[in-house]
């Protein structure tokens, strides 16, 4: 496990623990690729490098596990999950379900403060669009992230647990990770539009449609991508 890098662990203080921040630190370095995909998790390691006894570091492990970023293999120990074909056009599949229901939930009982914040996200995109001219979509992350506002939303606790905690950071690893040419900026950002717009209208049927349509051009977006490397490999 390469942990050559700065600790990102924030000064503990009332509201977070040891635990807490190892938490939210293992999260970060495996999903921005700090901590390489399949790298095992030392225990003794991290425990010597962040000066933590092993109760908090297991917490913060098995929190980080629950999230799906690290794996228990048998005889082996904790690892950083890799991602396959399979995990991940799974995925997504459950990506285009779930959250095209959150985005009818949302239009259902999302605010006017939200709203307002979700335009001012895409405005934030749109800027950064045209400042690469085109090469990439600004993914934020947390409550800056316009995925992560239209679930929070839906007012669903289920959805959320699922959508935000769950799955939220295994898409946000594959974002990091993946190339810039799974991406395709302008149109994704045309697409958030329409649905803000749906959802703005109160109309919850045409809101999930947008939704899952697309979700559903990113996943095969991705398929076309894995496609074309695997032809490259023959």
């Amino acid at each position: 496990m390469n942990i050559a890098m700065q600790p990102k662990i924030k000064a503990t203080s009332k509201e977070n623990t040891k635990s807490e921040n190892l938490t939210e630190y293992l999260i970060d370095a495996i999903v921005e690729g700090d901590i390489a995909p399949g790298s095992k998790i030392s225990e003794p390691e991290l425990a010597k490098r962040f000066e933590v006894s092993r109760g908090p570091l297991r917490e913060a492990i098995m929190r980080v596990e629950g999230l799906g970023l690290i794996e228990r293999i048998p005889h082996i120990g904790a690892r950083v999950i890799s991602f396959s074909t399979e995990h991940l056009l799974e995925l997504y599949s459950v990506r285009e379900a779930l959250e095209g229901m959150a985005a009818r939930l949302a239009a259902r009982h999302i605010t006017a403060e939200e709203i307002r914040s979700l335009e001012a996200v895409l405005s934030t995109h749109s800027e950064h669009i045209d400042q690469v001219e085109g090469a990439s979509y600004f993914h934020q992350h947390g409550d800056f992230d316009f995925h992560y506002q239209i679930i929070k939303a839906s007012r669903n606790k289920k959805l959320v647990s699922l959508l935000c905690d769950e799955l939220y950071h295994l898409l946000r690893m594959y974002r990091y990770q993946s190339p810039r040419s799974h991406s395709r900026p302008e149109e994704a950002l045309d697409e958030h539009k329409y649905i803000l717009q749906a959802i703005t209208n109160r109309d919850e049927e045409l809101a999930e449609m947008l939704m899952r349509r697309h979700i559903s051009g990113s996943r095969r977006l991705i398929e076309q991508q894995l496609d074309n490397e695997q032809g490259e490999e023959k």
